[in-house]
């Protein structure tokens, strides 16, 4: 199978500290990719740099088969979709305004909508579930709310590729599973691939197809969740005692932080 994205040895340093340093790595066509790491290992600003918005000082970026700076911003934006992981929501359009933004990269300068437009609209919402929202303002959402709209934004592009960070940070477990499950339903049905940072090592190990691990600006594992979710492997780059076993619900592992209360009694 060939690649969506690849990257080919991409560093980036804020001033005179490095954040990513010779990162490598390629997601395949249709696969569900997902970024790990603790707090500082550079997962946001990786993504940044694959949607396009963000700039490193080496190295490349392909996405399907091209460099990267032989987009165009309209060309790039009908490839690739970025929901970051915070977006600000106090503007008073409505949900149906803020998913058809995201039709802007298909349409003429004027920006005018069209009947193609107004159908894929509605296709989004209702793929997302957002389509009993659509005159309701943006800023009178619940988080999952705005997610799934932000979402729906993202798929009205009809991107080839999806990039999320932490979708699913400060949503409740019936939320979180959700939007996993939108992102699982984006890649079977839509042939989508989707690349996710996220924080739930668990939930990661349930939808992803293939995990790559970042601590402090470098891999540290990438592959198949059972070849990355070791013990051996987290308790280096989380620096804590964890429990790793076979999860209840499939072949996938499940892994559990112990207290320092247990810790101590072990």
């Amino acid at each position: 199978m060939s690649s969506a994205l690849v990257v080919h040895n991409v560093s980036y340093a804020y001033g005179m500290t490095p954040i990513l340093k010779n990162i490598s790595f390629s997601v395949q066509k249709g696969s569900f990719y997902i970024i790990i790491g603790p707090n500082g290992s550079g997962k946001t600003t990786l993504m940044r740099i694959m949607a396009g918005s963000g700039k490193f000082q080496k190295g490349r970026v392909e996405i399907m088969g091209r460099h990267g700076r032989q987009y165009s911003r309209p060309e790039l934006a009908r490839t690739i979709a970025f929901v970051p992981q915070n977006i600000s929501d106090d503007f008073s359009f409505t949900v149906r305004e803020v998913v058809l933004m995201g039709r802007s990269p298909h349409q003429g300068v004027l920006g005018l909508e069209r009947k193609e437009d107004g159908k894929i609209l509605k296709q989004a919402m209702a793929f997302t579930g957002v389509e009993h929202l659509a005159h309701r303002k943006i800023d009178q959402l619940s988080g999952g709310e705005r997610q799934r709209v932000f979402i729906a934004r993202a798929i009205c592009q009809e991107p080839r590729i999806i990039l999320l960070d932490e979708p699913t940070a400060a949503l409740d477990l019936a939320h979180q599973v959700r939007i996993m499950d939108l992102m699982e339903q984006l890649k079977n049905e839509k042939g989508v691939t989707v690349i996710m940072v996220s924080h739930d090592i668990n939930l990661a190990a349930m939808y992803g197809d293939c995990l790559l691990l970042l601590k402090e600006g470098r891999i540290v594992s990438q592959g198949r969740t059972d070849e990355v979710l070791t013990f051996e492997t987290l308790e280096n780059a989380y620096g804590c005692l964890l429990l790793v076993d076979e999860s209840p619900l499939g072949d996938f592992p499940r892994v559990t932080p112990v207290p320092r209360k247990l810790k101590l009694e072990i």
